[in-house]
């Protein structure tokens, strides 16, 4: 059908983030509301991104979306959540100031939405966090929402909220029923920790086999370590790790991350059927982690695994070199040895012997794809020029060039 020019597209960008105190299991699954509170580090866009483009017009029939340049159902419960509350927030917003709406746009009018994220999507690398964010921050942008976004992308995915800022980001867990004060705050700004590196170490990038969603529910019904962890480890943790982050305390920082990374894993396998989202690569690389910072004999660099297999490495940039040198070692890359590292440039190391003696693994060619070097970045951005734009003046995605 031939159609005007849409009356608003918005296209913005979000962030991944990195829990280094872990969110798992929910007290209310309609509302995502978490079990305990969680702590976050924002990873910079140049690296790792969502990007959504949203646009509404009369000319539009139904709500449309396209994931990743496929059409999915926006009928999705989670999708329409967001949808709802943004709608909602706009409907209340306009309460009375028409005539300075500097939007006036019919909320009747239907939405198109196209997302696509630059890096694999269900392997554990939190695109659902990034996906949603960028959906909620974008939706907001197009309808002329200002508000607390928290709870609109915590609707689509608990961790999503946390995406909405840069730097260090607390979501507290709130106490109330109706979820109104499990919120994300900002403890740090990117800038805060300019020397802190990340690195991605990318085992696999298949779907994983049981995802976030059915796992907390497994784990709040039939693991009793998830119950105390929230109740009785997560609280102290959580103050300690805002010390260690504004403090910039990296031993602090890394043993914790460590520990709580660990203990996360020990719920999963106190679930009944246990899951398991570690596989032998990820275990060798903790004890690559281990034996690394008992050679230097501090903590130089610390792990930490999501659901998934990939490894998230943080680590200082005087670290940085020697650490990927370490990891070439113990898992020498296969022939795209060029393509191995991704993201921030790392110059070349030498590997004393006595670090290769003290690493004493035996190398696992190809047990990790590649590796993303990135560091802490800003939250969701909107982007202002028109070619950024996924979907054309039909409001349909644009062909893939």
């Amino acid at each position: 059908m031939a159609s005007e020019k849409p009356l608003v597209a918005v296209t913005c960008t979000a962030p991944v983030n990195i829990a280094v105190i872990k969110y798992w299991g929910k007290r209310d699954e309609e509302l995502i509301l978490p079990i305990n509170s969680s702590l976050s580090v924002t990873l910079h866009q140049d690296q790792l991104k969502t990007t959504t483009t949203a646009v509404i017009s009369k000319d539009f029939t139904e709500d449309q979306i396209w994931i990743n340049g496929r059409k999915e159902d926006i009928g999705q419960p989670r999708i329409q959540a967001c949808l709802r509350q943004i709608r909602h927030l706009a409907r209340k917003q306009r309460g009375g100031e028409e005539e300075e709406d500097p939007l006036p746009v019919s909320l009747s009018y239907k939405v198109h939405i196209a997302s696509v994220n630059d890096f694999p999507t269900a392997a554990g690398l939190a695109s659902s966090a990034a996906g949603y964010a960028c959906l909620a921050y974008t939706l907001a942008r197009v309808y002329g929402v200002e508000s607390d976004l928290s709870e609109v992308a915590r609707r689509g995915s608990g961790s999503a909220c946390r995406s909405l800022y840069g730097g260090f980001v607390e979501w507290q867990m709130g106490e109330r029923a109706d979820g109104k004060d499990s919120v994300a705050r900002q403890v740090a700004p990117e800038s805060h920790w300019p020397e802190l590196r990340v690195l991605i170490l990318v085992v696999s990038a298949e779907k994983k086999l049981t995802g976030s969603t059915v796992g907390m529910q497994t784990s709040v019904e039939t693991s009793p370590l998830l119950r105390f962890r929230a109740e009785a480890v997560v609280p102290a943790r959580m103050a300690e790790m805002i010390h260690y982050v504004k403090e910039r305390n990296f031993e602090g920082f890394g043993q914790l991350t460590m520990k709580d990374s660990n203990q996360f894993h020990a719920t999963c396998l106190d679930t009944f059927p246990p899951i398991s989202y570690l596989n032998d690569t990820s275990r060798h690389i903790i004890h690559l982690v281990h034996r690394f910072n008992a050679h230097h004999g501090q903590t130089k660099v610390a792990y930490t695994f999501d659901a998934g297999p990939n490894a998230v490495i943080f680590t200082l940039d005087d670290t940085v070199a020697e650490f990927v040198a370490a990891v070439k070692h113990c898992f020498p890359p296969e022939s795209n040895g060029d393509r191995f590292l991704k993201g921030l440039p790392v110059g070349p190391a030498p590997l004393s012997d006595e670090l290769k003696a003290a690493l004493g693994m035996d190398p696992t060619p190809g047990g990790i794809k590649y590796i993303i070097a990135t560091q802490v970045g800003p939250g969701p951005q909107m982007l202002d020029q028109p070619h950024a734009h996924l979907l054309g003046p039909d409001g349909l995605p644009k062909p893939v060039a």
